[in-house]
């Protein structure tokens, strides 16, 4: 499609509207699947007990960031996939791509591997990851500035319910048959994947106005804005992310724990968990999933900045309930083993939906920090400066994504680290993830609310 100006407000009201509908939902569709495959190896590891595949809790932690590492890197390339290779052309493929490390999954959970074969068939994975920057961009380029809001959070939050749908699916074929039969899920997911490529292939469009590019992305790093804005991402989706990767582990853990008071896990017992773990663990993304469009349309309403320190201010206060609760079961373990998972699972389910929240808050604050800037460029039209603002805000959109993706490195890794100390628990990566988001909040204050007399076009924008 040639000359679309989703900011011509006849021509949106005359069918540009329904238009930028249609690409929404079929974006949110293939966004939605990869981010199931992306996260695949969070249900795979509660089929792996460790008598079979010889792979314990610090490793699984491993396992399941390296596609989380993957998928943050590719987020780079896809952003600007969709300029060069049309919106409708990249969704196709980047669904069609995701038959990689499905069919892999579901060969080598059949067949027992090296821990080394795992971690590049988890690798592949990453494919899934990418999706987001590409699906984002995309849908960023059909929005006017006043959607924008509320159009990318319900972009990324139906994309970020395929997490808990897959973990759902897992939980389904756990309940009914045992974590003896992960090849369903993978089976699953082929016809998923066929889906959203036909979908997209039938009802998608290709934009030819699209510009992101590699030098946007270069260019758009010049900018302080676009670094402190990748940081705040990492406090609220690399918080999504990593905890959806690690939530349903750390559930295993603790009700493995409970069953079995130190002794040896017997299969029973080890089936027994996971099927607990995976009636809980879904709820959590799920809640964080749908979350994310409601912190686009508070953002539009109270402002980005507003919302996104509110809700790191509660995020500290959610992570304090876990420091809490793991302090206390050190001190006492298995005394009071009811009231900490309560208070674990409480405090799980308040950082999802905080950090959906502020998923959605963040990314508003990236085409309203550009539409600011380009009205302080010189020698520009509107229509250049409205040009400008969308490049720069779909580069930064891929490289914010990607950067806060790290954050889902991090924890897991922080996770590992701590279980893999002398207390085997969970305590002191919560004490740092505590101190990350007081300093998410600090510097979401200093920058972006409070107020600053520079005119410097490089200069933070309040938003």
């Amino acid at each position: 499609m040639a000359h679309w100006n989703s900011e011509d407000v006849e021509a949106w009201e005359a069918g540009g509207k329904q238009i930028a509908k249609r690409n929404l939902i079929w974006s949110v569709i293939a966004e939605h699947v990869g981010f199931s495959i992306w996260s695949i190896w969070s249900v795979m590891v509660l089929f792996m007990p460790l008598s079979v595949y010889g792979i314990d809790a610090a490793g699984k932690f491993f396992l399941v960031a390296v596609p989380t590492l993957v998928g943050a890197i590719l987020r780079i390339p896809y952003t600007f996939a969709t300029a060069k290779f049309g919106g409708r052309n990249w969704t196709i493929f980047s669904a069609l791509v995701l038959l990689i490390p499905t069919v892999l999954t579901m060969y080598f959970m059949l067949n027992p591997a090296s821990y080394t074969t795992y971690i590049i068939v988890a690798a592949f994975a990453g494919l899934g990851g990418g999706n987001f920057a590409s699906s984002m961009t995309n849908i960023n380029a059909f929005y006017p500035q006043r959607e924008k809001g509320w159009a990318l959070g319900l972009n990324a939050g139906g994309g970020n319910i395929g997490v808990p749908v897959i973990q759902l699916i897992g939980l389904l074929v756990i309940a009914t048959i045992g974590n003896t039969a992960p090849e369903i899920v993978c089976a699953v997911y082929l016809v998923f994947i066929a889906l959203a490529a036909v979908g997209a292939a039938l009802y998608m469009d290709n934009l030819d106005n699209q510009k992101t590019n590699g030098r946007s992305m270069i260019d758009v790093l010049k900018f302080s804005d676009s670094w402190w804005i990748a940081f705040l991402y990492i406090g609220t989706f690399g918080s999504f992310i990593g905890f959806s990767f690690a939530f349903g582990q750390v559930l295993q853990i603790n009700f493995l724990a409970g069953l079995t008071d130190g002794a040896p896990a017997t299969p029973a017992q080890q089936a027994q968990a996971s099927l607990q773990a995976a009636q809980i663990a879904f709820i959590g993304p799920l809640l964080g999933s749908l979350s994310r469009p409601f912190g686009g349309k508070l953002a539009d309403k109270i402002g980005g900045g507003k919302i996104t320190l509110y809700t790191f201010v509660a995020m500290t206060f959610a992570t304090g309930i876990l420091v809490a609760a793991s302090t206390w079961d050190d001190s006492t373990p298995g005394a009071a083993s009811g009231t900490v998972m309560v208070l674990f699972v409480v405090g799980f389910i308040a950082l999802f939906l905080l950090s959906g929240l502020g998923n959605g808050s963040v990314y508003k604050m990236i085409p309203a920090i550009f539409a600011a800037k380009s009205a302080q460029l010189q020698g520009m039209t509107v229509d250049e400066q409205q040009h400008w603002s969308r490049k720069m805000s779909g580069a930064l959109i891929g490289i914010a994504g990607a950067i806060g993706a790290l954050g889902g490195v991090g924890i897991n890794l922080v996770l590992r680290a701590s279980y893999s100390g002398t207390a085997k628990s969970a305590t002191t990566a919560f004490w740092v993830f505590l101190a990350f988001y007081i300093v998410c909040a600090i510097v979401t204050w200093a920058i972006y609310l409070r107020k600053t007399n520079s005119a410097d076009a490089d200069a933070p924008v309040a938003v």
